[in-house]
């Protein structure tokens, strides 16, 4: 059982921080290379809508966090010295944050237009639908509601958004539990030590005056994921209930918290880099706990409830013939396909 839920961590982990940094850049490459063709193939825009769905998924910005994080750590047990990948990671790092400061990716879309796409798709706006993909508004056809542009699956909402969230927030409020109360790190310094929890880390943090770095891990992995599930539990409920106020706040919020999910993976990184740098045999010993793996699943769960709810169901209840209508259920598609 150790060993299987070791494995989902570590492949967990790879995949934030080499499978999805590396898709994501091949694909992009690929796509910007070949929409310069006089007719972009039609596959382009598969690609590039799966490389828009692994962006929130690409993680090195917080892994190079989660590096400074154990460097710090680290320096109070051995002597550190910085390679070259480190020094590539940074560079690395940069080149992403620069690439989605730069990338306007409305235009790469309408590169990748075809024009033979459903001239009445786009003239009429009777039943229009936004894409989750590409943004394009556009008609569904009835017998292929798809989108014209990046051929994405079109739904006048999310399917049952408010049902998939709620599952998603219970399993992680209830994952949260097992995540604080079990350790999350055991470091053993000839023979002398104990289990850490994620409070117990900040703790140690403090009372090494290490304060900017014990503000950095508390806020990520304690302030972060309690104001996601809180964020997302006003939303749910003010949503169920057809709350009418602080609509632009609830959407800001809601964007809010789907940004800030993914930086509560800085202590699951740093947890296993610490276990993977440190090998002294019976000097020193890092081992990841529990806690880390719970800790983990609520991180990944947090960020799959964000992704599958719709903000705009909480317009649609707060009008007064929208309440307790698209709530992502599939009778509101079958009804509005038609």
């Amino acid at each position: 059982m150790r060993k299987t839920s070791s494995f989902l961590a570590l492949f967990a982990i790879a995949f934030v921080t080499v499978l999805a940094p590396f898709g994501r850049l091949v694909g992009t490459l690929y796509v910007l290379i070949r929409s310069h063709e006089t007719t972009p193939p039609r596959h382009l825009r598969r690609v590039f809508a799966l490389t828009e769905k692994l962006r929130p998924w690409s993680m090195i910005e917080v892994f190079v966090l989660g590096v400074f994080v154990a460097y710090v750590k680290l320096g109070d047990l051995v002597h550190i010295g910085l390679a070259a990948g480190v020094y590539a990671l940074l560079a690395l790092t940069f080149v992403l944050v620069w690439m989605d400061s730069a990338f306007d990716r409305e235009r790469v879309w309408e590169r990748l237009d075809r024009e033979d796409s459903p001239d009445g798709a786009r003239r009429s706006l009777a039943g229009a639908v936004g894409c989750e993909t590409c943004g394009l508004v556009s008609v569904p056809q009835p017998e292929d509601p798809r989108c014209p542009r990046c051929e994405s699956v079109l739904h006048p909402r999310k399917p049952n958004s408010v049902a998939r969230t709620w599952a998603l927030v219970i399993a992680a409020a209830v994952l949260y539990v097992p995540a604080n109360y079990y350790p999350v790190l055991t470091v053993m310094q000839l023979g002398a030590g104990a289990p850490s929890t994620i409070l117990g880390g900040v703790e140690e943090l403090v009372t090494a005056r290490q304060y900017p770095l014990a503000a950095l891990v508390f806020f990520a992995s304690i302030l972060v994921p309690v104001l996601k599930l809180v964020g997302l539990t006003v939303m749910l409920i003010a949503t169920q209930t057809g709350q009418v106020g602080w609509l632009r706040d609830r959407t800001r919020l809601y964007h809010i918290v789907r940004f800030i999910g993914r930086w509560s993976m800085i202590d699951i990184f740093m947890e296993s880099l610490l276990g993977a740098l440190v090998a002294f045999g019976s000097v020193i010993t890092i081992q990841p706990g529990v806690g880390a793996l719970a800790f983990c699943a609520v991180v990944i769960l947090t960020m799959f409830a964000a992704e599958t709810f719709d903000p705009r169901l909480m317009w649609d209840a707060a009008t007064p013939t929208g309440s307790g209508r698209n709530l992502g259920t599939p009778a509101n598609d079958r009804r509005v396909r038609a």
